[in-house]
């Protein structure tokens, strides 16, 4: 099966061999404990039929995973040598960025100050595609000359050097659809740092990304499917990363390992402005009012309510920084009757007004345009 696999998708590199070998594997792994779960929960509604309406709790990743669905795009090939620094704008609503370091090592600087060390065998996922700064790991030494931009075939090429390059990255986004990209939003962390290092799992994630690409460019029948499924498989790994990394998961993350928390959540995502009652909400979970506040306490330390109106000001502060929508119309979309409503809750909630907010966002968004205007002007 597997030649003959392999024979159809035209992969014959023994890299891809591994990847498809390792990907079997794991698709087999995962339909054995699905299995299993539904054996054991068919298994134990006959032993006791009258049982509580809790469903037995799943792994958060494989709660979360079947939701995500991405499109990718392979943006650029990175080499630098000596210094550099490149600009990063925020994507539109709906996209996260993610840089793969290959070689060397950089730094990525916040708008809010932090700075991230990436090395060689480090993967950032900005889920909510916020603007940054990229830039060589030491300011000092020689300075490198402008950053220009070159093509191999439908590949785009930023470099400065026609020497040995000293840094070297794989950059690109991935792209949610509607209300999955709003569980991003919810569910995850502004920037996730993972540092593989040189290992076999770190090959496999370059050898997915390389996988796309050669999809991407080839446009052959299919190629958009492949692409698609190929995406996901690398989402869901850089997930479980995080998850394996971090000491605990988010509130959301844990509710969403539950069937009926997972369903109140998705339906909160999916019409936010809606205004939801605990009895909707209830029904939307299939478990009584009692049951329903009794997970959310447990599993978000927040009634369903509470959790509601703190997934409105989230979703409302990722809006104000990544698009032009009015404040008004801010409002309106996470379920506030009025602007001066929404402002009131945003200001006790983040002790800041949400038109300061923006402002601030704009205007660091003209420094690190003038930036870029100055470092185009010299190339």
């Amino acid at each position: 099966m597997l030649a003959r696999l392999n024979s159809a998708l035209g992969l014959a590199h023994p890299h891809y061999i591994l990847l498809i070998h390792s990907m079997l594997w794991e698709i087999g792994a995962n339909m054995e404990l699905a299995m299993l779960s539904r054996r054991k929960t068919c298994a134990d509604r006959i032993k006791h039929p009258d049982a509580g309406t809790e469903a037995a709790p799943l792994n958060p990743l494989s709660a979360i995973a079947p939701l995500f669905r991405v499109r990718p795009e392979i943006q650029d090939v990175c080499r630098f040598a000596l210094q550099w620094e490149v600009v990063h704008e925020a994507e539109p609503t709906g996209f996260a960025q993610f840089h793969i370091v290959t070689n060397g090592s950089c730094l990525l600087e916040w708008d809010c100050g932090e700075t991230f060390k990436l090395e060689a065998g480090s993967i950032l996922l900005l889920p909510q595609g916020d603007s940054h700064v990229v830039r060589s790991a030491s300011r000092g030494g020689s300075s490198g000359a402008p950053i220009r931009t070159e093509y191999n075939n439908a590949i785009r090429i930023k470099t400065n050097t026609r020497d040995a390059s000293d840094t070297e990255l794989i950059c690109g986004r991935l792209r949610f659809d509607g209300a999955m990209y709003s569980l991003v939003t919810a569910a995850l962390p502004k920037a996730i740092v993972l540092s593989i290092g040189r290992t076999d799992l770190f090959d496999r994630m370059r050898m997915l990304v390389q996988a796309i690409d050669e999809e991407l460019q080839a446009a052959r029948p299919g190629a958009a499917t492949i692409a698609t499924e190929l995406a996901t498989a690398l989402f869901v790994m850089m997930l479980r990363m995080h998850f394996e990394q971090s000491a605990s998961s988010s509130g959301i993350i844990r509710l969403l390992a539950s069937s009926s928390s997972a369903r109140a959540v998705t339906a909160m995502l999916r019409a936010p402005a809606h205004p939801w009652t605990l009895d909707e909400l209830a029904a939307e979970a299939h478990v009584s009012r009692a049951t329903l506040v009794r997970i959310f306490r447990r599993e978000g330390d927040l009634p369903p309510l509470g959790f509601l109106s703190e997934l409105r000001l989230g979703l409302a502060r990722q809006r104000l920084s990544s698009t032009n929508a009015t404040l008004a119309q801010v409002a309106a979309a996470v379920g506030y009757d009025s602007e001066s409503a929404f402002s009131r809750a945003f200001r006790k909630r983040y002790g800041i007004s949400p038109g300061r907010l923006r402002a601030r966002h704009e205007g660091r968004s003209r420094v690190r345009n003038d930036i870029q205007s100055a470092s185009d002007a010299q190339t």
